[in-house]
């Protein structure tokens, strides 16, 4: 029922716009809805029913449930000739793509129209749409094209409606739903007049989806002499038609110096043919490091590099094409060549340090590759739309690196898998790696890793939901240097923490974290209040995993979200750590900005080797 009347909605609005006669009923099922959503919130009672019978994402700022696991909804209109696309741009503030009749107040109008410059619909017709008019509709095509709307990063969500003609039953229409982001972001801080920052990001400059970041620190105490710092980056999205992205950085701070230029393109969808990327650049870090047997002697040294890496792939569909397979997979084979050169580094040796060899390795890979989407909420963001990959990847990386004390081999095989557990589980994400450079018949630097994530359907709890999180996590390194190795703190096991005395060469770690999805928000910033637990063992090759003490880690707070703003999400938290070596006390309270998270997908990339994370 909700997708009717989501789509009576969506229909509705563009029937003010065009009113072909195709639309006259369905705006009449709008009025009746909207009609009806208004009497029915005159009393508790009815409104719980309400809730009962319908369900809509925005009703009047509540987060309720629209979770959407179905076939392909194009499919109905596979064949159909396009007439007409229509781009219907929605305000940032107050509408959305699920109710296009709720206005915001003056304010939000006011930011919508007057200070934000939406996406300009010349550049969304010619580089973000696979589709245009006079073409066949194909119902994957469509699909796909509205996921990919959703996560560029400025758009917030998008919806793509097919009209069908009612004077020619063989031609439809095509309605694009946008709803851009905000594009401006500021940030700073101050101390002092010898020592503040300042930041602005655009990320869609005068509505073109080019993006600029630019950063400034002044620290006139600097005991390394980097009084200024500075830092911009440049990205071009979706170059023309060609979907390539290029992107410009130029970094000088004080522990990390950069000058580099990348070109890259993904496999966006199963039908894309070739993705790769060229990437060169020129760097210094300023890096801290311990020794795994000596964790109370920290070292610092700096790192200076040239490099350049690039890599190119192609897919082909699936060779048996009467399986049920066929339509989502492709076998995919992809080449990659790289070379480091470093110019700073610390003393190496044929049998040390082997992350700081001057070095040059071609890869090639092969793969297996199958993927869907379903449309779901309330997962990683505040009410968006997001598309959780299901299927399944299996690939085969197979090299050879060439060094200044000699060459060796490398093997890797990796896999990974994801679904909707039957019977309204929840969704599994399992995630298998195991790679290593091998030289006259023994391992280097190798790794066997592999971690399974559980995410719990959206659980209701009176006008909202919760969700329930759980991770494993498991890695072992084999053969690592003394400076190459594990850390367990921050998002790698122990969140709230950056320690760098937790390290080692092995490690598992269990997180689990309850959400709840509050229905209530704070000026437009919808809230989630949440309760985690992390634990996590790490040791050295010496030593079992488990004669290492247990690391701990426990947190309350609340998540704040808009998600018609770039800003990253607001989190405030109290953290409990009893056994965290070097803190100086066991509580925690704090406040940060966290990049919203999304699900892994399961499209073969680089040729690449098994990080140790």
């Amino acid at each position: 029922m909700c997708r009717y009347l989501v789509l009576f909605l969506l229909l509705a609005t563009f029937a003010s716009a065009q009113n072909p006669d195709s639309l006259e009923v369905h705006s009449r099922d709008s009025i009746r809805y909207t009609n009806l959503k208004a009497r029915m919130s005159k009393t508790k009672f009815s409104r719980a029913v309400y809730r009962l019978l319908f369900r809509d994402v925005y009703n009047q700022g509540k987060v309720t449930e629209v979770k959407e696991i179905e076939t392909n909804p194009f499919t109905p209109y596979e064949g159909m000739v396009i007439r007409k696309v229509f781009i219907r741009q929605l305000d940032i503030l107050g509408e959305s793509v699920y109710d296009t009749t709720r206005k915001g107040n003056r304010l939000e109008k006011f930011l919508s129209k007057r200070v934000h410059t939406n996406t300009r619909e010349g550049i969304i017709r010619r580089s973000f749409l696979l589709f245009s008019e006079g073409d066949d509709i194909q119902a994957q095509v469509l699909k796909d094209n509205e996921r990919l709307l959703r996560t560029n990063k400025t758009i917030v969500d998008a919806r793509i409606i097919v009209i069908p003609r009612k004077d020619v039953t063989w031609m439809a229409d095509v309605v694009v739903l946008i709803q851009d982001s905000w594009s401006l972001n500021f940030a700073g801080g101050f101390s002092s007049f010898k020592k503040f920052n300042v930041g602005i990001e655009d990320i869609n400059v005068r509505g073109t989806t080019h993006s600029q970041l630019t950063r400034v620190r002044w620290d006139a105490l600097d005991n390394v002499g980097k009084k200024f710092q500075f830092r911009t980056i440049y990205t071009v999205p979706y170059i023309g038609k060609t979907f390539i992205t290029g992107q410009a950085s130029f970094i000088y701070e004080r522990d990390l110096e950069e000058k580099s230029i990348r070109f890259y393109r993904r496999f966006l969808t199963t039908e894309t043919k070739y993705a790769g990327s060229v990437d060169a650049g020129r760097v210094w870090v300023r890096q801290n490091k311990r020794l795994i047997n000596d964790i109370e002697e920290p070292l610092i040294f700096p790192t200076k590099f040239n490099y350049y890496d690039a890599w190119l792939g192609r897919a082909f569909k699936f060779p048996f094409k009467n399986s049920k397979l066929s339509e989502n997979s492709r076998i995919v084979a992809a080449i990659r060549h790289n070379k480091y050169h470093f110019v700073q580094r610390p003393e190496v040796t044929p049998d040390s340090n082997r992350l700081y060899w001057n070095r040059s390795a071609t890869l090639v890979s092969f793969g297996y590759s199958n993927r869907n989407y379903k449309r779901d909420v309330l997962i990683y963001g505040f009410g968006r739309t997001e598309d959780v990959p299901v299927g399944n990847l299996f690939s085969l990386t197979l090299g050879q690196e060439n060094t200044e004390f000699g060459s060796r081999g490398y093997g890797g095989i990796q896999y990974a898998a994801g679904r909707y557990l039957p019977h309204n589980l929840g969704y599994m994400y399992g995630l298998a790696n195991v790679g290593t450079y091998s030289k006259n018949g023994k391992a280097q630097q190798g790794v066997v890793s592999g971690q399974i994530n559980y995410i719990s359907n959206l659980i209701p709890f009176r006008y909202s939901f919760f969700r329930q999180f759980l991770s494993f996590r498991y890695t072992r390194g084999i053969n690592r240097d003394p400076l190459d190795y594990l850390n367990i703190s921050g998002e790698q096991g122990i969140r709230g923490i950056n320690n760098d005395q937790l390290i080692g060469t092995k490690k598992f770690t269990v997180g689990t974290e309850t959400v709840f999805f509050s229905d209530k928000s704070i000026l437009g910033f919808r809230i989630a209040y949440f309760v985690s637990i992390d634990l996590g063992l790490v040791n050295s090759d010496q030593l079992h995993l488990w004669d290492g003490p247990l690391y701990q880690g426990y947190g309350l707070g609340l998540r704040l979200r808009n998600e018609s703003l770039t800003f990253n999400t607001i989190q405030i938290k109290m953290g409990y750590y009893p056994n965290i070596p070097g803190n100086s006390a066991p509580f925690r309270f704090g406040a940060s900005g966290n990049v919203p998270l999304r699900l892994r997908d399961f499209d073969i990339s680089a040729p690449s080797i098994v990080p140790l994370q």
